[in-house]
């Protein structure tokens, strides 16, 4: 498993625990209402937006408590004022970690994250102390009944993306910051909205371990993640796909 594809599995493992089912819409919520606020209430003129709503679709949040979002935050001096952050340490075995968070009071959600980072064997670091370990990119991604895997390489090639993999579970693409935006309208175009069409962090460089020090950092990184503050996680490692499995189940 690659680092940057760890929010993904993340978010799968999640998906089987109904119990997490509260938590994982606040934040569904959180990222709607600050699309909302800092863009056109309108998901069909705001992308961030549209994005955000098509991710609380794909979890299965009602329309009703979608468009309840929606207009709480597009009314003025209602609801919480989240500011976006990153943050940015080091876990066990030397692992780089990027945390991104929306926060309505960050000396709470940097005090919380500092003392996870200590007892999970790490540390929380300065803004920009593993960044340069990572790229920041575009992605895209479409259940694999959107098209076939040359249909959809031909035309997120036309659009400027830089990369695409397709697997039995959808399709992934990649492109630069700069590019994202059209690469994003034009597939929309052609494909309708994406499940996820966001900025990603992915890792430059990554480092191999075992199943039993995996375990280690993969226990840091959900709670990390299971933060009501956080919204994602990456991480620069990689771990061999039969260990991932078992750590999955």
């Amino acid at each position: 498993m690659a680092g940057h594809s760890h929010a993904k599995n993340i978010m799968h493992r999640k998906a089987a625990q109904g119990a997490k089912k509260a938590a994982a819409f606040g934040k569904l919520i959180r990222e709607i209402s600050v699309s909302a606020k800092q863009g056109l209430p309108d998901p069909a003129m705001n992308p961030r937006l549209r994005a955000a709503v098509k991710a609380a679709l794909v979890a299965n949040m009602t329309r009703d408590t979608i468009d309840r979002a929606i207009k709480r935050a597009a009314t003025a001096g209602v609801g919480e004022d989240y500011q976006e952050m990153r943050y940015e340490g080091y876990g066990p075995y030397g692992i780089a970690v990027i945390v991104e968070a929306l926060t309505d009071n960050r000396n709470r959600t940097g005090g919380d994250l500092r003392s996870i980072f200590a007892k999970g064997g790490g540390a929380l670091g300065e803004t920009n102390s593993v960044a340069f370990q990572f790229e920041r990119k575009g992605v895209l991604r479409y259940p694999a009944a959107a098209a076939d895997a040359d249909t959809m390489l031909e035309a997120a090639i036309e659009a400027g993306a830089g990369d695409v993999e397709s697997t039995e579970d959808g399709h992934e693409v990649s492109c630069a910051v700069e590019d994202f935006a059209a690469v994003r309208d034009a597939l929309e175009a052609k494909f309708g909205t994406a499940e996820a069409a966001k900025l990603e962090w992915w890792p430059s460089t990554t480092v191999d371990l075992d199943e039993e020090r995996a375990r280690e950092v993969l226990k840091l990184l959900d709670i990390l993640d299971e933060h009501d503050d956080v919204q994602n996680v990456y991480a620069n490692f990689e771990v061999d796909a039969a260990a991932l499995e078992r750590l999955s189940a």
